[in-house]
């Protein structure tokens, strides 16, 4: 059996994707990557925008499996995944509670601290107590520069670093027109690494971390997407025992969400003591042409349509057999 005809197996798939996110448009590029390269595997594939149409069409129309390329809120954060549990539909990526707690970076740092891995410093603030807030008082807590960023989105939407006391209530007010929740942070200086997951529990198993350095240092949501002046080392050039460490700890962070399918950890390393710091994890990192999952992916051999149909083929349930 070629890989070809094991792949039109996998019944009628929907790849979710756009949605009604801040990220809608990256989700968009991310889905008609895998939409493509799904279809060229043989796959009985099929685009499928949930702000444009209700998911219980999937049932209806008689879908099978979903790909979930959908970011950001309504899509990684585990109402999708809810919808499709009560519908009896696998999925990619990691069940209803895992998407949602990894969608609030302020409960994943929770975990994180209560099982002993490593996070900065962070502050969390309303947007009620703007006004009243002491900029001092945050800057004594967390240093300068700081961080700060909605608990609520991705793709650098909304992330102001700060340098001056007078900007705080600025990058607070930015934050807020995101989400109600607002996390400052202590803002690690040094080297900005990733690595992919892939997998679930003890099997799960991390790709090669790439190194990402931004113009000036800022990976926004431009550099992000939309430049070429963004490097990505793969491989990422750290010490190789400083590479073992990150792909133990990002392993660790991933299991201890209870994360399955696949996932990508943001880490910052301290450039004076070297220690690693957990940033934030993707339930559902992007597959466009800029995204690191696919580039780490192809540094040990696995191009993008094998990755793509990789995560089709692991697609689950939480709760096999109890759909409708």
């Amino acid at each position: 059996m070629t890989p070809k005809t094991s792949m039109a197996q996998m019944g009628k798939v929907a790849v979710l994707m756009g949605g009604r996110s801040a990220e809608r448009e990256v989700s968009l590029m991310s889905g008609r990557g895998v939409l493509q390269a799904l279809l060229a595997a043989g796959v009985d594939a099929h685009a499928f925008d949930p702000a444009e149409r209700d998911l219980s069409e999937l049932q209806k129309d008689g879908f099978q499996r979903c790909f979930i390329a959908l970011h950001g809120r309504f899509g990684e954060d585990g109402t999708v995944q809810g919808a499709l549990e009560l519908m009896g539909i696998p999925y990619t990526g990691s069940g209803v509670m895992a998407s949602s707690i990894a969608m609030d970076k302020v409960m994943t740092k929770r975990v994180w601290q209560a099982e002993g891995l490593p996070v900065p410093r962070q502050v969390l603030v309303q947007p009620a107590q703007i006004d009243t807030l002491s900029a001092d008082e945050l800057i004594q807590a967390l240093g300068l520069p700081l961080i700060v960023k909605p608990a609520r989105e991705g793709s650098s939407i909304g992330v102001s670093k700060v340098v001056r006391a007078e900007d705080v209530h600025a990058a607070l007010r930015a934050a807020a027109a995101c989400d109600h929740d607002i996390l400052c942070e202590q803002c690690i200086v040094g080297d900005e690494v990733t690595c992919p997951v892939l997998g679930a529990g003890e099997e799960a198993r991390a790709l090669p971390v790439t190194r990402i350095v931004a113009p000036e240092g800022n990976y926004d949501y431009q550099n992000k997407y939309f430049t070429d002046d963004t490097q990505y080392l793969v491989p990422c050039g750290l010490p190789a025992q400083e590479e073992v460490a990150i792909q133990t700890l990002v392993s660790r962070a991933y299991q201890v969400l209870g994360c399955r399918g696949w996932g990508r950890i943001d880490v910052m390393i301290d450039g004076n003591t070297r220690q690693p710091y957990l940033l934030e994890i993707n339930t559902s990192p992007g597959m466009t042409s800029h995204s690191l999952v696919p580039m780490s992916a192809a540094a040990e051999g696995m191009s993008y349509e094998a990755l793509c149909c990789h995560l089709l083929a692991s697609a689950q349930l939480d709760y096999p057999g109890a759909g409708a």
